[in-house]
């Protein structure tokens, strides 16, 4: 007879199966579906790698694309791509469980566990309540971010302009960086304040993660009843994320309008203002956004090194950005720093972090770059394109950025099948080693082998 902790570890382990078979059944599907004729602009079909690809950017929510959407596919085709956004973004899991929530059906144990890992969170209390908060929020914010957009997109598009906002809308909110306005991103819109700003407002509320809104608003209410300090009244967790979004916002944007200033092929030429609101979108836009204000292969050597660290760590987790996430690198560098200082405990904001969080950060870090470093070696190897192309198309597919130096619709065959799968395991990958890391295995009271010390450094 299985112990309790041994039936838990049992139903979490498989949770890792099911996640990751949940995002490959929706890009086999989606892929069937994009490869209709009804789903492509012509009526002739999109070919198969193509609507693959498509499929895979969109429920990995990267925004890597072979073929402009635009022009490629029609308005059902476009609806197939954003129902996969939406999916990818709230993940397959967490609508479909929303689903059968709506009909009344009570979630059991198992599904709580599954939820618990699908979201990365410690506790199994009040599950369904979390769920139709984040699925009521997502749609909430989307639409009002839809409703703003249409303030720019209806009058230049008309009728048509309804559909690119909601389009719009839910990609950004998603991190998704796709979009129906043209083949140069939102490039045409780079001074367009209405525009920068609601999508800046859409992909920070989507990457900060639903836990960190959830802790917001109910700080917010404590303060209004009893005049309380916010910042100070919320989780570490909190704390780390909104204090890490912020440095790497400004900081990023700072870098970018030194390094891009006198740049005549993205904002040189520009007014101050224009200058500062383009080099903060570009930061903005780095953390998994994939929206491109300017081209990213006319970046200074300089600013796409920038990009690639930015991109790299993404946004926050529990959120619909990518990366390897804001709260995972600032685990990891106070734990290097409280090394380097002969520490015993990793404290931060008056609190001690937790050992296994520390191992997590690893794991995740780790993983991610092995993920990325093998996908720069194999494209390299199938292609001719320079190096720094090579490590931005890479970067920007394990992280699920979307952002591109225009090598994307040059790949050849083995180097789509390759970003294919790097968007696949970037997005599943660190997730499946976070539950692995987050179950505790029975016999951990077992007999255990000798330490041995070993030099490091």
């Amino acid at each position: 007879m299985l112990s309790f902790r041994e039936r838990k570890l049992k139903i979490r382990l498989s949770t890792t199966r099911k996640i990751m078979l949940s995002f490959m059944l929706a890009i086999a599907l989606g892929t069937f579906l994009l490869t209709l004729p009804a789903a492509s602009a012509d009526g002739k079909g999109v070919p198969f790698m193509d609507a693959l690809f498509t499929a895979t950017t969109s429920v990995c929510v990267t925004g890597l694309v072979t073929v402009p959407v635009y022009s490629t596919f029609s308005f059902f085709g476009q609806v197939i791509i954003l129902v996969l956004i939406q999916t990818g973004g709230l993940g397959i899991i967490t609508i479909m469980y929303g689903i059968l929530m709506r009909f009344r059906r009570k979630m059991r144990l198992s599904e709580n566990f599954l939820m618990q890992d699908v979201f990365n969170i410690d506790t199994l209390s009040g599950m369904e309540y979390f769920l139709k908060k984040v699925i009521a929020g997502t749609f909430f914010i989307e639409g009002i971010g839809a409703l703003l957009y249409m303030t720019v997109f209806v009058p230049r598009f008309g009728v048509r302009g309804v559909w690119i906002s909601i389009f719009n809308a839910i990609s950004a909110f998603c991190n998704a960086g796709i979009d129906v306005i043209s083949d140069k991103s939102l490039c045409p819109y780079a001074q367009d304040l209405t525009v920068n700003l609601v999508t800046s407002m859409l992909v920070i509320l989507g990457g900060i993660g639903y836990v960190v809104w959830w802790d917001l608003l109910q700080v917010i209410k404590k303060f209004t009843t009893r005049g309380i300090r916010c910042f100070e009244m919320l989780t570490l967790h909190s704390k780390i994320a909104i204090s890490s979004t912020v440095f790497l916002l400004l900081s990023g944007a700072v870098l970018f309008f030194i390094f891009e200033y006198n740049n005549p092929a993205t904002i040189g030429d520009m007014s101050l203002f224009g200058k500062l609101e383009v080099s903060f979108f570009q930061s903005m836009t780095t953390r998994t956004a994939g929206f491109a204000s300017v081209g990213q292969e006319n970046l200074t050597e300089a600013s796409a090194i920038v990009a690639l660290l930015l991109m790299f760590i993404g946004g926050s987790p529990v959120g619909t950005a990518g990366g390897v996430k804001t709260v995972t690198m600032v685990v990891l560098l106070t734990s290097a720093l409280a090394t380097i200082r002969d520490k015993k405990e990793v404290e931060l904001f008056d609190r001690r972090i937790a050992r296994q969080a520390a191992g997590k950060a690893v794991a995740v870090v780790c993983t991610s770059f092995l993920i990325m470093i093998t996908a720069t070696i194999l494209l390299a190897a199938v292609s001719d394109f320079s190096l720094i192309d090579i490590l931005y198309e890479t970067v920007s597919a394990t992280a699920t950025v979307g952002l591109t130096r225009n090598l994307t619709s040059s790949l050849n065959l083995p180097g789509m099948i390759i970003i294919i799968l790097t968007m696949y395991f970037g997005r599943v990958g660190p997730i499946s080693l976070l539950i692995a890391f987050n179950t505790k295995r029975s016999g951990e009271n077992s007999v255990k082998n000798p330490v041995e010390d070993v030099s490091v450094g």
